[in-house]
């Protein structure tokens, strides 16, 4: 069976500012992820364009984070069979990532995203059929409330109090009770999950792992979003791609050595983090 499950999650920043917030975010956190024996390989980054999400970048990825793999997974399949593959398309404000496991050929993990200025009130934005709504579950995020279980842990826990939070560059915050329904500007990620586990005895395992693993990664990684706001804000898209193509660059040559240039003191052309980590042009 199937499993179809979106998530939804309320981010008090606008559709522009997401998209900065995000790739920003991922290349933090492929940092603080990537050691010397694992990490996150790029092995492909360039422009695409197709008839479903028109112009955006592909990227194709390997990650291997076997540390971070469920005790049981670990008992039943070698190390390097706890590698993942993913390929991604992203045409903002609509994403699609699709991940596979080549030990197990037939698992297929899906993620369709789709972004809109609203406070998550759409009901299908996938444009899904009356057969895949009803076998859709539907959960809302809440960023304000911090992850508790292993997962988050795992995926690199958030540890902001954002009912004492308060960005200093843009004086948004603190979140408070209710929050998504008042806070401006505010925006959703539609994240739409669809897993394909058909393994008798352990698919269902499978399956709850990894709903419960990304879960705690949407999760981590917004929250980051937002506590990283004085950091992010007023770069723009140019910028980040030079960092996204140093970065590339840096884990192609080391081959999953820690990287050390691209979010510390010294970037590129003159450009640098200053002792807050806030980017600036020298």
């Amino acid at each position: 069976m199937v499993l179809i499950k979106e998530f939804r999650i309320v981010m008090p920043i606008s559709l522009e500012e997401y998209e900065i917030a995000q790739s920003y975010m991922v290349l933090k956190m492929q940092q603080e992820n990537t050691t010397s024996t694992e990490g996150i390989e790029v092995l492909e980054n360039r422009p695409f364009e197709n008839d479903a999400y028109g112009k955006g970048r592909y990227t194709s990825k390997v990650y291997r984070l076997q540390s971070k793999a469920p005790a049981w997974l670990k008992k039943i399949a070698p190390a390097q069979a706890l590698v993942m593959q993913e390929e991604a398309w992203n045409a903002y404000p609509k994403c699609k990532s699709v991940l596979k496991c080549p030990h197990f050929s037939k698992f297929q993990l899906t993620i369709e995203s789709v972004h809109r200025a609203d406070n998550g009130c759409s009901e299908n934005v996938h444009g899904l059929s009356k057969k895949q709504l009803a076998a859709r579950q539907v959960e809302c995020i809440d960023i304000s409330s911090p992850g508790k279980d292993g997962w988050s842990y795992l995926v690199g826990r958030c540890s902001v109090d954002f009912s004492n939070f308060k960005s200093a560059r843009t004086g948004r915050g603190p979140l408070l009770k209710g929050w998504q329904d008042s806070c401006k500007p505010v925006m959703t990620a539609y994240k739409l999950m669809t897993i394909d586990a058909p393994y008798w005895g352990f698919g269902r395992q499978l399956e709850q792992a990894m709903l419960a693993g990304e879960r705690a990664l949407f999760l981590e990684s917004h929250r980051h979003c937002f506590a990283w706001i004085d950091k992010w804000y007023g770069m723009t898209l140019q910028q980040i791609y030079e960092l996204e193509q140093q970065n590339d660059s840096m884990l192609d040559e080391q081959r999953l050595a820690k990287p050390t240039l691209m979010i510390g003191n010294e970037l590129f052309d003159g450009a640098s983090l200053d002792s807050e980590g806030i980017y600036s042009k020298v």
